[in-house]
C-alpha cells in the first residue's frame, strides 16, 4: 500500500520525483536493513537509500548477541533494550529464514576469562552485578572451563559461562535482509546517499517531513522517513529545527583468522577475555574461521591500525595459544556511531512545543550493539508508524541532547503570551 499522505512531498519538491512511498529508510546497515524487513512485512511499500548497503560498521561487526557479557556499568537503561532484543532474536531468525536458509545465527555459549589476579577480581565485581541483576552467568573452575575449550592456554586463571548469550554472522545476517528486500514486490534498493529532509513547509523546519532528497537531486515522497544511516545522519540537512545528533566516529580493529584443519575446532564458544584489564574477544564462526577483535579508537584513523592489530593478536594469544598457528585472512576497520551516553539515538523528535514533528523517526547511534539490537529497533519503528509507541524506550529518544530548556522556554513564552 501507499498511505494517501505520501505524496506531500512533491508539491515542495525542486527536481525529479520518484514515485511516493509509505516508507523511505535511510541507511543499509544492518540496522536500516532490518527495519525495512520489518515494515515490508507489514505490508507497507518501502525505498531504502544506500550507495553501499552493508559495508558499513555492519561489515566488520563480530556479531556478538551478548547483552549479559557486553553489560557494563552505568548502562542500565540500556540492558532491557539489549534483553529484549536478544529474546526476539530466534524468533526474528525464524521468520527471515524459515525454510533453513543460511542467517549466520548460532547459539553457541560464552565464556567470560582473565589471566592475572586484576582481571580476575575485575571479573568477579561484574558477576556480583550480574547476580544483583538476576542475569544469567555462573563460575566455572579453570579445569572446567579447559574441559570445555581444550586449547586455552595455561594463563587463563578465572572463567564464567555466560548463559543465554550467543552469536551471529553480520555479514551472512545482511545477506539474507538484502535478498529478501530484492525479492519483495514492494521494496526498492537505491544506492543513492540521501543528503535531505523534505518539509511540507520548507520555511519551516519543524513541518511534517515528506520525504528525502538524494545526491542526485531525486525527491521521493514518503509518509514515514526513518534515518537509519549511522555517523551520515550528522550530515543530513533539513533536520527538525531542534535535534542535534551528537554521534562520534568510534573506530574499531577486528581480524579473521583462517584456522587449519588439524586445528578445528579452535574454539566452539564466544571467549571474551580480560588480558591484563584489555578486553579482547574470540568468536568462532561455522566457516572454520576465528573471529579477534575489537579495539576501540578515537584517533581519526580510518585505516587499520598497526597497534591495534598487535595488541590484539598478543591479547588472543594469551588466551588462545594456537592463535599463532592460525592464518591472518582479513584486517579490517569501521567506524561505530556513538552517543555521549553510549546509547542509541531512537524514536521520534519532539518540536518546541513538546508535539512529536510528524513523518521522522531516528535509528542511529547503536555504537558496539547495531547487531544485538537490530530486532528491537526494527519493531519499535514499526510500533511508532503503526502507532503504538511504548514508553519503555523514551529514554532513547534521539531529543534528548537538545537544550534542556528549549521547550519550557517555548511553552513558558506561549503562557506569558
Amino acid at each position: 500500500m501507499v498511505h494517501p499522505e505520501a505524496g506531500g512531498a512533491v508539491g515542495c519538491a525542486r527536481g525529479p520525483v520518484r514515485s511516493a512511498v509509505d516508507v523511505a529508510v535511510v541507511g543499509g546497515g544492518i540496522i536500516g536493513l532490518a527495519i525495512a524487513w520489518r515494515l515490508a512485512r507489514s505490508g507497507r511499500s518501502v525505498r531504502l537509500f544506500d550507495p553501499a548497503p552493508a559495508t558499513g560498521a555492519t561489515f566488520a561487526a563480530a556479531g556478538m548477541l551478548a547483552p549479559v557479557s557486553e553489560y557494563h556499568y552505568q548502562e542500565d537503561d540500556l540492558l532491557p533494550l539489549m534483553l529484549a532484543s536478544a529474546a526476539r532474536y530466534p524468533g526474528f531468525v525464524a521468520e527471515l529464514a524459515p525454510d533453513g536458509a543460511a542467517s549466520g545465527y548460532r547459539q553457541t555459549e560464552t565464556l567470560l576469562v582473565g589471566v592475572d589476579h586484576g582481571d580476575r577480581q575485575a571479573l568477579a565485581d561484574l558477576h556480583l552485578v550480574h547476580r544483583r541483576l538476576g542475569l544469567g552467568a555462573e563460575p566455572l573452575t579453570t579445569r572446567d572451563a579447559k574441559a570445555r575449550e581444550p586449547l586455552l592456554g595455561a594463563r587463563v586463571t578465572s572463567a564464567y559461562r555466560v548463559l543465554g548469550d550467543h552469536q551471529v554472522d553480520p555479514r551472512i545476517l545482511a545477506s539474507r535482509l538484502l535478498d529478501e528486500l530484492a525479492a519483495a514486490s514492494a521494496v526498492e534498493v537505491v544506492r543513492e546517499r540521501v543528503v535531505s529532509l523534505v518539509h511540507d513547509d520548507p520555511a519551516d523546519r519543524e513541518s511534517r517531513i515528506t520525504g528525502i532528497r538524494t545526491d542526485s537531486g531525486a525527491v521521493t515522497a514518503a509518509y514515514e522517513v526513518v534515518l537509519a544511516n549511522g555517523l551520515a545522519a550528522r550530515t543530513i540537512a533539513d533536520l527538525p529545527g531542534r535535534l542535534t545528533l551528537p554521534l562520534r566516529p568510534v573506530y574499531g580493529d577486528i581480524l579473521r583468522l583462517r584456522v587449519p584443519g588439524e586445528l578445528q575446532p579452535v574454539l566452539t564458544a564466544t571467549v571474551r577475555g580480560l588480558v591484563h584489564g584489555e578486553p579482547v574477544y574470540l568468536v568462532p564462526r561455522a566457516d572454520g574461521t576465528l573471529v579477534v577483535g575489537a579495539t576501540q579508537r578515537e584517533d581519526g584513523m580510518a585505516g587499520v591500525s598497526a597497534g591495534g592489530i598487535l595488541r590484539l593478536l598478543r591479547d588472543a594469544q594469551e588466551i588462545l595459544p594456537a592463535v599463532a598457528d592460525l592464518e591472518l585472512g582479513e584486517a579490517t576497520a569501521r567506524a561505530r556511531p556513538a552517543t555521549p551516553d553510549n546509547a542509541p539515538l531512537l524514536g521520534r523528535v519532539r518540536s518546541t512545543d513538546g508535539a512529536d514533528v510528524p513523518g521522522l523517526i531516528v535509528a542511529t547511534g547503536f555504537f558496539r550493539h547495531g547487531v544485538l539490537l537490530a530486532p528491537v529497533a526494527a519493531d519499535i519503528c514499526r510500533d511508532l508508524i503503526d502507532g503504538a509507541a511504548d514508553d519503555r524506550w523514551d529514554a532513547f529518544r534521539p531529543d534528548r541532547f537538545a537544550p534542556l530548556h528549549a521547550v519550557a522556554v517555548a511553552t513558558s513564552e506561549r503562557s506569558i503570551t
